[in-house]
């Protein structure tokens, strides 16, 4: 990340803090019971998200990130930046983050039934899976991919869909999520060409 990729960054968090996006991080500690074990709902690459709820009783899922690496400094920027431009039934809306406390965390709706992985992988739970969800899942997934690529209105790469990374409403609905290593990509451009990305 150079000089201006910085001054870039710190107006990011300049407009996040003035507007509704800014959570504060002392709320969102005490929403997840200060990040308890119990809350945890599954840990990735780059961080961990834990199950929350606010005052009101509103649900929502809080990623706290590993940021002891600058690579996932700029992931964080990027996923801000990124989903907060989409809006599609089929990925996970980003309700805010928190990027003035000791860590940056970012905050999502929450959805129930967590991430298809969940289920592709456990004996038991696969079973709720019939066909029909599951033909569902693929619809829904290829439609959010279709919308970022073809019709939000910045055209998007995701750059690391895989099972744990769609996540299912209390419908099994699926949702994509985790934009951190997503990229732009002009409109008049047939292919993109970018270094090997993902992750396990």
């Amino acid at each position: 990340m150079d000089a201006e990729d910085d001054d870039e960054n710190h107006e990011i968090i300049r407009s996040i803090t003035k507007s509704h996006l800014s959570f504060k991080f002392d709320d969102l500690s005490k929403a997840t019971d200060n990040f308890s074990q119990h809350n945890k709902l599954g840990q990735g690459g780059y961080g961990a998200v834990y199950k929350g709820i606010l005052p009101g009783g509103k649900e929502i899922a809080v990623k706290r990130l590993f940021l002891n690496k600058r690579q996932w400094v700029d992931q964080f920027f990027n996923e801000v930046t990124l989903i907060n431009q989409v809006q599609h039934k089929n990925l996970v809306k980003l309700l805010g983050c928190s990027v003035e406390g000791p860590e940056s965390l970012l905050v999502y709706e929450y959805l129930s039934n967590t991430s298809l992985d969940h289920y592709l992988f456990d004996s038991f739970k696969k079973n709720e899976l019939n066909w029909e969800r599951r033909f569902d899942i693929i619809v829904g997934t290829a439609e959010g991919l279709a919308y970022l690529h073809n019709a939000s209105v910045v055209r998007i790469i995701h750059r690391d869909i895989k099972a744990s990374n769609i996540l299912l409403d209390e419908r099994f609905r699926p949702k994509i999520s985790d934009f951190g290593l997503a990229r732009y990509f002009a409109e008049d451009r047939s292919h993109l060409s970018t270094g090997l990305a993902g992750t396990l």
